[in-house]
């Protein structure tokens, strides 16, 4: 196959999947990169995440931390002291508990001032709605986190299987959480998996002694907090 062919061919895959293969992406912990396609959270996109709250501080946190601000839009029982041990620089970080009825209007504000907003819909948007969202997006190079289910997304993204340790023989205190990270794409011939620390001792994430990816099921959706 010629050059020109395969230049052709890759402009029509890039054309069906709706973002380029080599869109820029924002900074994310190397524990978790290798999950996900291009190795970072891709600019334009959107993310559905299962309801776990420490994988939505871990995706935040590399980049508030590289100087990107980032937004939480509905979820009122969001801990600052939590987001913060988790490495979320909270001087870059807007939350708006309760937007009410108005929940995508307001992200979709969000979105047009902030590389990365969060978000946990109350109600099913419109598909109207939901594409004029993401063609703000794309125009914007924003970052949309989803907790919950979400149409046309670069990822989806679950944890599952935790083994938490530090307890002794009745004593002790729990230390660290391993956790199963399973990332599914349309980029993706199968989803991929790996073990992690979430939380580690530190409080962040971390890569675990044998944290390779790896091949399985499709993720449930069925996450831990």
């Amino acid at each position: 196959m010629g050059n020109t062919a395969v230049a052709e061919l890759r402009a029509r895959v890039e054309q069906l999947q709706g973002r380029r293969l080599d869109t820029p992406v924002l900074p994310t912990h190397p524990a978790l990169a290798g999950l996900l396609p291009g190795r970072g959270l891709r600019t334009g996109s959107s993310y559905a995440l299962g309801p776990s709250m420490s994988l939505l501080f871990a995706l935040l946190a590399a980049p508030s931390q590289a100087g990107s601000w980032c937004a939480v839009v509905g979820m009122p029982g969001l801990g600052a002291e939590a987001a913060a041990h988790a490495g979320v620089d909270l001087s870059r970080l807007v939350v708006v508990p309760e937007p009410g009825a108005r929940w995508l209007a307001v992200t979709a504000t969000l979105a047009d001032v902030l590389p990365v907003v969060a978000v946990r819909p109350p109600t099913r948007a419109k598909d109207a709605e939901i594409s004029r969202l993401a063609a703000r997006m794309r125009e914007r190079g924003s970052v949309l986190l989803v907790q919950g289910p979400w149409p046309q997304t670069e990822a989806m993204l679950d944890v599952d299987a935790p083994q938490w340790s530090g307890l002794g023989d009745g004593y002790g205190i729990l230390a660290e959480r391993e956790i199963t990270v399973t990332v599914s794409s349309r980029r993706f011939p199968v989803p991929r998996r790996t073990r992690v620390l979430l939380p580690s001792a530190g409080g962040e994430v971390a890569a675990t002694v044998e944290s390779d990816v790896a091949v399985g099921d499709r993720p449930r959706m069925r996450a831990v907090s």
